[in-house]
């Protein structure tokens, strides 16, 4: 009686193999490129220059700095929706580099993946 299913002597046929090998160096080149986005910095500004926030791709906020000329005591929301356009700015730069990246392993155009 014949077996149904399954392959002969249990092994792969080349195809499924091929896809394996493909999907692992996949997953290895997108690992690569996640530790290569977690580790670039990325500034942001806001209110021409008077705000800058320096993130980098794990979304962590490194380094904020204030112009002097900002600091009012009388009108802290600016300086607060300063800081928060700032962080946005820097994370939006985040964000296309991570497009960009993994966008460009998996085949697919940017702001597609």
């Amino acid at each position: 009686m014949a077996k149904h299913g399954g392959y002969p002597g249990g092994a792969m046929p080349g195809n499924m193999a091929n896809l394996m090998k493909q999907a692992q160096r996949m997953q290895r080149q997108m690992e690569e490129g996640r530790k290569e986005l977690e580790s670039t910095e990325f500034t942001g500004t806001a209110g021409g220059g008077a705000v800058t926030v320096k993130t980098n791709g794990a979304r962590d906020v490194l380094e904020i700095k204030l112009d002097r000329d900002i600091v009012d005591p009388d009108d802290i929301e600016t300086l607060q929706d300063s800081i928060l356009a700032a962080i946005r700015d820097a994370m939006d730069k985040s964000d296309a580099a991570g497009e960009q990246i993994m966008g460009g392993l998996n085949g697919m155009p940017p702001g597609l993946f």
